[in-house]
This record gives C-alpha cells, structure tokens and sequence, in this order.
C-alpha cells in the first residue's frame, strides 16, 4: 500500500518575482536570489538612450504582479512608480534606491549604481525582502548577499589603486554618467556640471560653454574624455573628434549594463580599467 502525502503539505514555494528598471539592478538581484528568483529587467539594451524609454504594456504587467521591484529613483525611472500607482499591491516590495540611500529629490546625479557605495546597501535590501517572502532560505539570500559585497573587492581596490597612482588626473566628461566612479577615483573633472547637466537633460548647452569644452581638448588641459556611450549626437561626436585630435584617448560609459558577458562586478570593473589604460598608456576604450 502506497503512503499518501498528508493533505496539509505546504506547496513548493515558486521563484519570487523580481523586476528592476536597470539590468544592472537586475543583475545584483539575480546574484542575491539566486534560483529562488525570477529577475525581468526592463531596460537592458545598452544601444538605447535610457531617457526615451517608452513603457509597453507587457511591462506594465510585469511590473503589476512582481513580488519585489527595484527601481533608481530621481526622476530617472518615473514609469515604474506610475505603473506602481496604476497597479497597487501591498503586498509588493519596493526598493526605491534613492530612498535606500536617504538621498533627496533635488539629487543632481541620478546614475547611483556608479557609486561604490550603493550596491552594497541595494544588495542587503534585496536580501531582506526575499527572507521575508522566503523566511526559509534567508541564510541563503544572506549568504550570497554577503558574497557579492566582497565580490565587489577587486573593483574597489582598482579605484583606490588608481587615486593613489594618479591623483587629481584631469578629464573632461558630456554628462555626469560615471562622475560617482570618477570622483572615488579621485580625478578632477574640468567640465562643468551645469554643462554635464545640460547634455544629460538634452538641453542645448550656451555656445561659451561649448567653447571651454572644446578648449580642454585643442589645449591639452585633460589626459582622458569620459562620455556617455549610449547619448552621442553631433555635439558630442564634435568633442570626440577635437579629442582625437588632440591626442586625448576617450572612454565610453554606460548608464546600461552592456550584455551578455558582463556582471555588475566586472562592467564596473571594466570601466575602471579603460580609465587606467587612458591615463597609463593613452589607449582609449570607447566600447567595452
């Protein structure tokens, strides 16, 4: 005679639904969650301006039966709070990594996943919520929470090694994409910020402050040219070419993950690495 299973077993719990706004959030949820997730991320095509994103109604869906959802916050992904609003769940968690952070509104720079400072604290987060959906593997989302902070080591020793070598280089940016990374580093970004700003919010920067930017270049006054990968225009493909010419080796950042081959980790990393390739031997890495 066969024993039947008592009719009051608990169900295996399924994966906790996960969605983030970046891939890069996406990516450390995934890592702390492990195969007790499912992770979407809804932005993570680094050919593609962040800023035009246009949310289709798949996502809208996604979004409205996710368990947990991890967004940036500052303005920068105001379609997940509205999808948020138009789909209430109380039930849902929601990692608003501004908020995470204590950061105002007013926050000029929105690209907090450049800050060494900040995956850490988004990972122990993550790590929190799916205990409390999954209260029996919570050593386990712990565990790998804890192992991605010292992941995370090899990076941090590059920027200290690179302030160290190299402080106070000068660079030159468009927009202020890795200028959390940049300033860890210890550079001096001679570009203004307003100007950064402009570039960023698509707004035409006043024909002086093209002029000094321009000049940073023609007068050798930056050892590397830092720009957003993703947002080139003719403005911007203008400084390219001024740095060429003038020798300046130039690096391309990304405020997408690039995909595949790449971990938050080893992206960051990576960038990193392109900085002291720039400023050691000249070479310029404008895609990674």
């Amino acid at each position: 005679m066969t024993a039947c299973a008592p009719t009051n077993a608990p169900e295996p719990a399924g994966p906790i639904m996960v969605v983030a706004a970046e891939n890069e959030y996406g990516n450390v949820a995934a890592q702390i969650g492990g195969a007790d997730v499912s992770v979407t991320s809804v932005e993570s095509n680094p050919n593609t301006d962040p800023h035009t994103y246009e949310v289709s109604p798949n996502v809208a869906e996604e979004v409205g039966s996710a368990q947990v959802v991890i967004q940036n916050g500052i303005g920068y992904d105001d379609f997940m709070t509205k999808i948020e609003s138009a789909s209430p769940n109380q039930a849902r968690k929601v990692i608003d990594v501004e908020h995470l952070l204590g950061l105002p509104d007013s926050t000029p720079n929105p690209h907090l996943w450049y800050s060494p400072t900040t995956m850490p604290k988004v990972a122990n987060a993550l790590a929190a919520d799916y205990a409390a959906l999954q209260p029996a593997h919570a050593a386990y989302f712990k565990a790998n929470a804890a192992m991605f902070i010292a992941s995370l080591s090899p990076w941090l020793q590059a920027i200290a090694n690179f302030k160290a070598q190299y402080p106070g280089t000068p660079v030159a940016t468009t927009e202020p994409v890795a200028d959390y990374m940049l300033e860890a580093a210890g550079v001096d970004n001679l570009t203004p910020y307003a100007f950064q700003a402009d570039i960023m919010n698509g707004v035409d920067p006043a024909p002086e402050s093209v002029s000094l930017q321009t000049s940073l270049f023609t007068q050798h006054r930056v050892k590397v040219f830092v720009y957003n990968q993703q947002v080139t225009d003719t403005l911007t493909q203008s400084f390219m070419t001024s740095a060429h010419s003038a020798g300046v080796p130039v690096i391309g950042v990304y405020e997408t993950m690039p995909t595949p081959g790449f971990t938050y980790q080893s992206w960051m990393l990576a960038e990193v690495t392109a900085l002291q390739k720039a400023v050691a031997d000249g070479i310029s890495t404008q895609s990674l």
